[in-house]
This record gives C-alpha cells, sequence and structure tokens, in this order.
C-alpha cells in the first residue's frame, strides 16, 4: 500500500496528459490504425523501460538496500575505483544527472496539478480563468505544509492512490467494453506497423510518449524505503494493469468520437462523475507531487553529504522517521521556480513541451552507470554487459533525440535549472578541494605541535575540547587561536575528523576510529554514510570506557569559521571563486549541520586566500 501511495503516484497521473498531447499534437492523422499503433507503443514504451529495465534489472543494483541515482553513482564510482580517468568522468555525468532531477522536480508538480485543475474547463468552459490562480493556490498549500512533516498525510497517500487506479481501471473497462476490439492493440505487430510506416512521424511523437513512463526512475529512487518486492508487487498488480487500462479506453474513446482529443482522460468520465474526478486527480497529482518534494529533499541532504553542495539547515519533522525531514531552502525555492513555470508555460499541454529532457537524460544516464555496475562490479562477461544495457540504451536515446526537438518549445527550461544546480555542485566540489589544498599546505603536523606545546605546557582547565578539524593529523586553527589568545589548555582534547562516504549507511559499531596521541589528547574520526544522519555528540559517547570519558556538561566544541578570500591566479575563474566565496559565507553552520549543543560551541574566525 505504501508503495503503490508514494512510488507511483507520478507515473500514476501520466494517463491525465500522456494520450491527450499524442493525438493533440497533430502529427498522427486519426485512423483506427494509427489509434491502434499508437496504443500498442504506449504499451510497449511501458513494458520494455518500467517493467523490463527499472522493476527487472535496475532494482537489482541495490547500494546497501538503497536506490536513486547518486547509490548508482556511489556504486559505479566504487566498481571502477582502480581507473581514476574513468571515476572522474562518471562522477561529472552522475552529478548532472542529479542536477536535472531539480528539474523534473519543478515541471512534475507544476504540469501534474495543472493538468488536474484543467478537468473544470470540461466541467464549464466559465471555469478557464480560474485554472491557473487555483492551481497556484493549490501548490502554495502544498508546500507550506511541508515543515510539519509527511507522516500525518502519508498514511493516507496509499488509499487515496489505491483509488485512483481503481477509478483508472473502471473509466477504462467502460470505455473498452463499447469496442473490445481495441485489446487487439496489445500485439506489438500494431507498434512495429506504425513505425514500419511512419518512421518520421514516429520519432516525433516519441516526445510526448515517453510522458508515459515519467516517474519511472521514483521506482528505483524509493527502493531504500519499500524494498524490491513491494515495489515489484504492487506494478504488477495493480499500477500496470489499471494504467494499461485506462490508456486503451481512451484509444476506444477516440475511435468513437474523434472530438474527445481536447481532453481524452476527463471525457471518459459521465457528466455526473466530472467534478468528483477533478477532485480525485487533484488529490493524486499533489501526492504524485509531494513526493517529488521528499525526493528533493533527500538528494540534497545526499549530495551535501558527499560534499557536492554547502551545508543548508536541515528540519527533521518526526522522532521516530529520521529519513523525514524539511529543507526550508530547498522547500520555497522550488515552489518559486515552480510559480515561475506555471506562469510562463500557462498550460499542461505547454508544459509538456519543456517535460522529457530532463526525464530521458536521467534514464539515459542510469543505463550507462548500469553498464559500469554490472560489468566492473558484478564482473559479468562483457557480451552480456552489452546485451543488457544495448537495447535499454538505444531506447532511452531514441527518446532522448526525439525530446531534443522540443528544446526551443521549452524543453531549455528544465536544462537550465538543470545546469545552474550542476554548476553550483561542480564549483562547490571544486572549491572545497581548493580550500582543503589551501589548509593542507598551511597545515602544522598536529603530534609534533603537541610534543613541542608540552615542553612547556600551558594551563589545564577541567573539561574537555573538542576540535573539528578537516585534515586528519594536522593542528586546527581553533586550536592555534584558543592558545594564542586564551593561552589555555583543556584537560581532555579529542582532534575530531568526520567523513562522508560513498556507501547509504555505516553502523554504529562502525562509526568511529580513535588514536591516543598522548598529554590526555586523541585523534578521533568519525564515519558516515550519504543516508545517515550526523550527530556527532551521539556519536563521541562511544569512546566513553576508552580511555577518554566524555560527560556533556563539561564538553566544548572549537569550530574554525573561516572567511574565504578569492585571488587572482591559479584555482577556478574568478566568477566562480567569487560564487564559491559566497556559497561559503552562505553555508549554514557546522554546529546545527554535526547537531551541536548551541550553549556548548564556541567559533575562532580565519582568513583563507584562494
Amino acid at each position: 500500500m505504501g508503495a503503490i501511495g508514494v512510488v507511483y503516484g507520478d507515473i500514476g497521473t501520466s494517463v491525465l496528459y500522456a494520450v491527450k498531447e499524442v493525438f493533440g499534437s497533430g502529427h498522427v492523422p486519426f485512423t483506427p490504425d494509427n489509434v491502434y499503433g499508437i496504443l500498442s507503443i504506449f504499451f510497449w514504451t511501458l513494458t520494455v523501460i518500467v517493467s523490463i529495465k527499472y522493476v527487472a534489472l535496475v532494482l537489482r543494483a541495490d547500494n546497501n538496500g538503497e536506490g536513486g541515482l547518486i547509490a548508482m553513482l556511489a556504486l559505479a564510482s566504487t566498481a571502477v575505483k582502480d581507473k581514476p580517468q574513468l571515476r572522474r568522468t562518471l562522477l561529472v555525468v552522475g552529478i548532472f544527472g542529479t542536477s536535472l532531477f531539480y528539474g523534473d522536480g519543478v515541471i512534475t508538480p507544476a504540469i501534474s496539478v495543472l493538468s488536474a485543475v484543467e478537468g473544470l474547463e470540461v466541467v464549464s468552459p466559465a471555469f478557464k480563468q480560474g485554472v491557473i490562480p487555483i492551481t497556484l493556490i493549490i501548490l502554495f498549500a502544498l508546500f507550506a505544509v511541508q515543515k510539519h512533516g509527511t507522516s500525518g498525510i502519508g498514511r493516507f497517500f496509499g488509499p487515496i492512490t489505491l483509488i485512483w487506479f481503481a477509478v483508472l481501471a473502471l473509466l477504462g473497462i467502460s470505455q473498452i467494453a463499447t469496442n473490445p476490439h481495441i485489446l487487439v492493440a496489445l500485439s506489438p505487430h500494431y507498434a512495429v506497423m506504425f513505425m514500419w510506416a511512419n518512421p518520421g512521424t514516429t520519432f516525433i511523437i516519441l516526445g510526448a510518449v515517453v510522458l508515459c513512463v515519467t516517474g519511472a526512475e521514483a521506482l528505483y529512487a524509493d527502493l531504500g524505503h519499500f524494498g524490491k518486492k513491494p515495489i515489484r508487487l504492487a506494478w504488477f498488480s495493480v499500477v500496470m494493469p489499471s494504467l494499461v487500462l485506462n490508456y486503451f479506453g481512451q484509444g476506444a474513446l477516440l475511435i468513437s468520437n474523434p472530438a474527445a482529443v481536447k481532453n481524452p482522460f476527463y471525457l471518459m468520465a459521465p457528466e455526473w462523475a466530472l467534478l468528483p474526478l477533478v477532485g480525485l486527480a487533484t488529490m493524486a497529482t499533489v501526492i504524485a507531487s509531494q513526493a517529488l518534494i521528499t525526493g528533493a529533499f533527500s538528494v540534497t541532504k545526499q549530495a551535501i553529504q558527499m560534499g557536492y553542495l554547502p551545508r543548508l539547515n536541515i528540519q527533521h519533522t518526526s522522532v521516530r522517521d529520521t529519513g523525514q525531514i524539511y529543507m526550508p531552502f530547498v522547500n520555497w525555492g522550488l515552489f518559486i521556480t515552480i510559480v515561475l513555470a506555471v506562469v510562463m508555460f500557462r498550460s499542461s499541454s505547454n508544459l509538456a513541451a519543456a517535460y522529457g529532457i530532463a526525464v530521458c537524460t536521467d534514464m539515459l544516464i542510469t543505463t550507462i552507470l548500469t553498464f559500469y555496475v554490472i560489468r566492473y562490479g558484478w564482473k559479468y562477461p562483457l557480451s552480456l554487459c552489452i546485451a543488457a544495457t544495448g537495447v535499454f540504451f538505444l531506447v532511452d536515446f531514441a527518446f532522448f533525440a526525439s525530446n531534443l526537438m522540443k528544446l526551443f518549445a521549452g524543453g531549455w527550461f528544465p536544462l537550465v535549472i538543470g545546469g545552474a544546480v550542476f554548476t553550483l555542485m561542480i564549483t562547490w566540489k571544486e572549491g572545497r578541494h581548493l580550500l582543503n589544498e589551501k589548509l593542507r599546505a598551511d597545515a602544522i603536523d598536529l603530534p609534533s605541535f603537541l610534543d613541542a606545546v608540552f615542553v612547556s605546557p600551558p594551563a589545564r582547565v577541567e573539561g574537555t575540547a573538542v576540535f573539528l578539524t578537516a585534515e586528519p593529523g594536522s593542528v586546527p586553527n581553533a586550536l592555534l587561536h584558543n592558545l594564542k589568545h586564551n593561552k589555555v589548555l583543556h584537560e581532555q582534547n579529542l582532534f575530531v575528523t568526520v567523513r562522508n562516504h560513498e556507501i547509504p549507511w555505516i553502523g554504529m559499531n562502525k562509526r568511529l576510529e580513535i588514536q591516543a596521541l598522548g598529554h590526555d589528547c586523541w585523534q578521533v574520526n568519525v564515519h558516515y554514510g550519504f543516508k545517515n544522519d550526523l550527530d556527532l555528540p551521539k556519536a563521541l559517547q562511544q569512546i566513553k570506557g576508552r580511555g577518554c570519558e566524555l560527560e556533556s556538561m563539561t564538553t566544548s566544541y572549537f569550530l574554525s569559521r573561516d572567511t574565504v578570500i578569492p585571488t587572482i591566479g591559479s584555482g577556478m575563474a574568478p566568477w566562480r571563486e567569487k560564487l564559491f566565496a559566497q556559497m561559503h559565507h552562505n553555508a549554514s553552520g557546522a554546529a546545527d549541520f554535526l547537531n551541536l549543543p548551541n550553549n556548548s560551541v564556541v567559533e575562532l574566525g580565519s582568513k583563507i586566500e584562494i
């Protein structure tokens, strides 16, 4: 039930606009043979891309039970770790795909909610002026409730989406009953015949056909929430049958009434059911949008922990489920961009032109990364790997190439969003590398420094000092400032380095590495996966009984608050260095990110030129 509610909300609302866009494009003449051919293409697109590629193959590539493009990227980069150049290339490709997720995250809520509310125009043309205001009100309400968490409304996701799929099936069956012969389009013969007779038209309409598989990436992204079995069961028992019945029902309606092309989904329903159907469709699209918003929070958190984005304010909305988070900056940034999309494009048909490029590029990247995982990670024979991913690559590339034709009609919009996020990610990653290189060049060896300090030791004060340092074995700036200005050293001193790794989870039994440095000083390395929640005080509790007794009331955390100064010379382009300096300045404090108690944190600043 949970998988039906969360995983399939997006693909389940594609019925609202997919058929309408294919036949409304004007590229396909209205003949029964053409309707059979298009329906057959729809069915086999769902079968090849969703059933075979994602459900059968890609779901097997789990990273310690986790899925999604970042999990796949971590798997692929680990598989080729002995090939540094290839690894760097895959990381860039994977991060670009992750950036495009934000483009998809803007278009999906906009087109889904807008297409649902457009059903009011079918009820009465008088509602036309109210479509955009109502859409914006619904979207605002959706984003405004995010700070309260999804646990409350999440309980209703499954039942409402199940009702939605039941209604899809019933609407489809009611139309198929009037023309049962439409089911012959299940045969691939009709798809092949249409493509053979209309190769140019087929290539053009693939950009609209791909709308039927939007949301397929969610199958893989939500793997960690539900596991393979519920996702597969939900797809084959409920979701795919309901979608196929509805698409074929729309086809049957179009054969008997070609004028229904203006909105075949809503025109399948009897007049008395239109308003309830608009209400149900709106709820279904809100659920689909909710899944994408939650996904944006999760992807952003993972990108931060992998070092591709600066720290942002993360609020936990559930005491039981640590995965439920709220990120104000991401939430309202998405909302503003979605409002811009709705106001700019003004209809689901116009938005459909913007949809597809981001989705198809992500599908293509997933296929490429899958090849490297099964070839170098699973050690399958090269011929089998090429055979397994080659077909999907050709299919994905055909959809991708077709969608490129929509580039100037709106396809540029999600690419601009993805490109902007990609620029931020790469700039932050390279900037952090330059910053760490500068710190490393100026670093003082910690054991040697301590030996020198304790030749003539400063005054020792009660309690424990925790100094955070980016590089283990080097003296933190905060320690230097503390000795210079306060001329004291705590009774116990921990030099802590937090390490984030390219695996989703690291258990508490592998959380800490501790090394005694003498003089009641210890080097501590703390390890986290990109899905773990960072809580440094909780992790440091494991030190008790290992030579260091940590008391929360007498522990102080010393952090270096570095101010980055861009300089002309080597490194990044000047504008990127300025961008990095601004991102570094605006990043949320390490204290909040590591869940440090506010009344125990001491920040000491320094300036660093890059």
